[in-house]
């Protein structure tokens, strides 16, 4: 989606014949955004792509959200949910609004069948697990900490790799038993107003959409999907299969009479890619900077961004962590992924917190003073800003932390003073 890029065979200029080895003629298909004007791909079936049948409404997608009027800062535990469904299926919304929905995934089964979400774009971040995404465009491997950004429209099939052993990787994966072990845990972020996720404005130039010498990746960190005797692009194959298609607030089913991923060919700038958190290269600077140096990625009415391990501020009286910020225009939701985040207590691999728009947060009392003098720090952690506020679902409330509001309610102490006299304040 980012640039230009092309894989496979397609004739020399587009809408003119292109035929089959047995004569027959190739079905062209302009895949294309905002009516023609936006990013597109042009793709060329073995078979048209009109050729469906069976369609079947099978269930509902739409979050109910619940105690919308209800403003607190809010510390959710995906800690211990309990693997279920498949890459889709297992999917669950936390929280959402008219723009965005944001929600955690563990598989526990396999996906049989190919999806494709007519509704919006998704970003799902691969907490851990390894895999591979079969797609209309061709194969993408992903793995640990990979974004992978999959465009509107896109039919796949998202495939984990087994499970691992029940041995030395046993803490890594939350000490599940072999019987219950996830195949992967994943973050999904998902358009619902009708907008693309895309790099940053700011980031490419304005006359040819290159990635700018101060972005902090490019267009070499982008993994674009590949073909080869293993994975080819096209499968030329007869048969009975099921795509099942999210549009209208629903998944509905179709049955293809042939393989859906029969492209043998295509380019544009339309397509799925993926690109790994570790490529980030964090903004520095001498004084803290504020959170848009983060920003990954953009849709309308919010941002994605990556918090990442990097040199801190560098004046020699330089307060490290974050200074208190009122969000007034912006609900600011952060899902921890590694390391120490160091303006937080009680945070764990695993936890989202959310700061909703209006109510000033900041450092936990004493993360401050326990800052100064670090010249590091190891964090890892992917947010999510909103310019709406979101709202939770039950099931976010089901993993709700209640004691999280009240914990900056600790007295404000110089340094080694408190009222335990031992200079910590502490949130359990």
């Amino acid at each position: 989606m980012p640039y230009y890029t092309q894989l496979g065979n397609f004739p020399k200029k587009r809408h003119i014949q292109f035929r089959r080895p047995d004569g027959a003629l190739y079905s062209e298909e302009l895949f294309g955004t905002e009516g023609f004007v936006g990013p597109t791909s042009t793709l060329y079936h073995v078979h048209p792509p009109t050729q469906v049948s069976g369609w079947t409404t099978l269930y509902n997608t739409k979050p109910e959200y619940v105690e919308r009027q209800v403003m607190r800062m809010r510390h959710t535990l995906t800690q211990d949910v309990k693997p279920s469904g498949d890459p889709v299926t297992g999917r669950t919304v936390l929280f959402g609004n008219d723009d965005v929905e944001m929600g955690i995934a563990n598989p526990a089964e396999k996906m049989p069948y190919h999806f494709k979400n007519g509704q919006g774009d998704e970003c799902l971040f691969i907490h851990y697990g390894s895999g591979t995404l079969y797609t209309m465009f061709g194969t993408l491997k992903f793995s640990k900490k990979d974004y992978i950004v999959i465009p509107k429209g896109t039919i796949y099939q998202m495939v984990f790799d087994e499970r691992p052993d029940n041995g030395s990787d046993e803490e890594t994966f939350g000490g599940y038993s072999k019987a219950d072990m996830p195949f992967g845990k994943f973050l999904s972020i998902e358009t619902v107003n009708g907008s693309h996720i895309l790099p940053p404005p700011g980031y490419l130039s304005k006359k040819t959409s290159q990635f700018l010498e101060h972005a902090p990746y490019c267009e070499r960190d982008l993994v674009t999907p590949f073909e080869d005797a293993e994975h080819p692009l096209c499968y030329d194959v007869a048969g009975d299969f099921e795509v099942r298609i999210k549009a209208r607030d629903c998944v509905h089913t179709y049955m293809y009479g042939y393989h859906p991923l029969d492209v043998v060919g295509w380019d544009g700038c339309y397509y799925p890619y993926t690109f790994n958190i570790d490529e980030f290269s964090p903004i520095v600077g001498k004084l803290h900077m504020p959170p848009p140096i983060h920003q990954t990625f953009e849709a309308h009415n919010f941002v994605i961004c990556s918090f990442c391990p990097r040199m801190l501020d560098f004046h020699p009286e330089a307060i490290p962590v974050p200074y208190n910020h009122s969000n007034i225009d912006s609900d600011e939701i952060l899902y921890y992924v590694e390391g120490n985040y160091k303006a937080r207590r009680g945070i764990s691999s695993g936890s989202i917190s959310v700061h909703p728009q209006g109510i000033a947060h900041g450092p936990h009392p004493g993360t401050v003073e326990k800052s100064l003098g670090k010249t590091h720090t190891d964090e890892l952690a992917v947010m999510v800003d909103t310019f709406r506020p979101m709202f939770p679902t039950k099931a976010a409330i089901e993993m709700d932390d209640p004691k999280y509001p009240d914990s900056w309610r600790a007295d404000h102490h110089a340094p080694g003073e408190s009222k335990n006299g031992n200079g910590v304040n502490t949130w359990d």
